[in-house]
């Protein structure tokens, strides 16, 4: 590397992976790492989770992550919350690296590469349409990692170097199966609209779409290469508990979204259809392409998702979360817009950048600030929180033994000071089933279907429960510690309390 490209490129890149980072906050052990965190500390000691493992380590078995993780861990003998927030940065360093390889192809301004690079960073928490997902996790996520590796393959295609994406994409799909198979596909597209001699049919598509947006796909039109996990229970008769579990997942109920999630959802194609008139007026072939790559791509996954997620009979192929093909294009939407935006407004000049530059990280900050507003907004290793859901994970973590097996209640990450941190990754203990976490790992393992609902039968009143339901709860699935609100009830054996909870023996 010389050093012309370290302060042209690498030092702006470590800053605005450190400007992102700052901005959207850190929290590990929240939402989805309560699985991930949970899959990577059994892999680490498998005395952990005797009781409850199958509610992450089934949904785990599709991803080489939590194995990969806890292999680097032994082999750097790195502390597991460091290497955790080492390859949080890494992921946030790599995504930043790769947007700037694509937009560089792109637009030729400086301006407008950083802008786009910029903007991304900023955007990092912005919510993609209906989907429960943002940009970028507050946490480590193989989602993050396997995005990163997806964009790279994309920079290569454009860089005319297609056999280079390949490696790139088969280590998103090992890391992130459906985030993976999506970026297959859009690579697909991709490879096809670069190609220097189009077939016919996509020649003429390519002219219809110039002049108006397409009603509908052509006949013609061959499906990109599609990635799925064969698993035989999506084609057997959905069990009551899997729908149960399905239902609690807006997401998957597309024809229920609101007219701003359809917004969501259809504006982003609309605004690449007008990048692709744009852009073809102006001669920018490049730019061209890629705009009509997205288009191609979009239409194609959101007729296939509106098969998937209407029809009853097809029901159980709406665990593969077919809308979530709208990360990849609100990754490029704002990456593209930001390149708009540095070259036609910010340019050179000083003030405009600063800004767009707290007006976009102010106003994610804000957001992120009153989303995790009980906890610090970098939880980093060395913080001590004084959160009362996190002291209790901590002190059940450090003096209950490792074959605890604990109840608590199953909407507790809905508490408003809790902050959706998950009390199996931060306590390290068995616990039964929840209402929010684990209805979401039902859905891609239908077999916990029915161990889950009993157990949310067992805990259902959980506000009401005295002792005799708790012996209840002992006897019925071995339960003995219990994680309640202070004061505690008379006949249990109570270790531990702050001023909100108590952490109990079942007698």
């Amino acid at each position: 590397m010389t050093r012309s490209s370290l302060f042209r490129i690498w030092l702006p890149v470590l800053l605005f992976t450190s400007l992102g980072f700052l901005v959207m906050g850190y929290h590990p052990g929240a939402e989805d790492d309560g699985i991930y965190l949970a899959a990577i500390k059994a892999d680490l000691n498998p005395s952990l989770f005797p009781h409850d493992a199958a509610f992450f380590q089934l949904q785990m078995r599709t991803s080489v992550f939590d194995t990969w993780m806890a292999a680097f861990i032994r082999g750097t003998g790195m502390p597991l919350p460091w290497a955790e927030l080492l390859w949080q940065v890494l992921s946030i360093l790599l995504l930043i690296r790769a947007c700037w390889s694509i937009v560089s192809r792109l637009f030729e301004e400086a301006a407008a590469r950083w802008a786009g690079v910029a903007m991304v960073a900023a955007l990092f928490t912005l919510p993609v349409a209906g989907t429960a997902l943002y940009i970028m996790d507050q946490h480590l996520h193989p989602r993050g990692l396997a995005t990163a590796m997806v964009l790279f393959a994309v920079s290569r295609i454009l860089a005319g170097k297609r056999w280079q994406a390949v490696p790139f994409a088969a280590l998103a799909f090992v890391l992130h199966p459906l985030m993976g198979a999506l970026g297959i596909s859009f690579c697909c597209v991709l490879g096809l609209t670069m190609l220097e001699s189009l077939p016919a049919w996509l020649r003429g598509l390519r002219e219809r779409l110039s002049r108006s947006v397409a009603k509908e796909l052509p006949k013609e039109i061959a499906s990109p290469v599609a990635a799925f996990i064969p698993f035989g229970w999506v084609f057997s008769p959905p069990s009551e508990s899997w729908l149960e579990a399905l239902r609690s997942r807006h997401w998957f109920r597309l024809y229920q979204w609101t007219w701003y999630e359809w917004l969501g959802a259809i504006g982003p194609l609309l605004i690449f259809w007008f990048i692709l008139r744009s852009a073809q007026r102006r001669g920018e072939t490049l730019l061209a392409r890629f705009a009509m790559a997205i288009l191609l791509y979009g239409i194609f996954q959101q007729c296939v998702a509106m098969i998937i997620l209407g029809p009853p009979a097809l029901i159980g192929f709406s665990t593969f979360e077919p809308m979530r093909y709208l990360h990849l294009v609100y990754i490029f939407m704002v990456l593209v817009g930001g390149a708009y935006l540095g070259k036609y407004i910010l340019k050179r000049k000083a003030w405009r950048w600063a800004v767009f530059l707290l007006a976009a990280n102010g106003g994610m900050f804000a957001s992120q600030r009153q989303l995790f507003a009980d906890v610090p907004h970098l939880e980093l290793p060395s913080t001590r929180s004084n959160n009362p859901w996190l002291q209790a994970f901590a002190w059940i973590k450090q003096n209950t033994p490792a074959d605890a097996y604990f109840a608590l209640d199953p909407n507790y990450m809905a508490d408003p000071r809790e902050d959706y941190h998950s009390f199996r990754a931060l306590a390290e203990r068995s616990a039964l089933s929840d209402a929010i976490k684990d209805t979401s790992v039902v859905t891609k393992v239908p077999e916990l279907g029915p161990v889950w609902r009993q157990q949310q039968l067992a805990q259902s009143g959980w506000s009401h429960f005295n002792l005799s339901d708790f012996e209840r709860l002992k006897a019925e699935f071995g339960v003995n510690w219990v994680l309640i609100s202070y004061p505690e009830q008379i006949g249990l054996y109570c270790r531990w309390h702050n001023g909100t909870l108590s952490v109990c023996q079942i007698p």
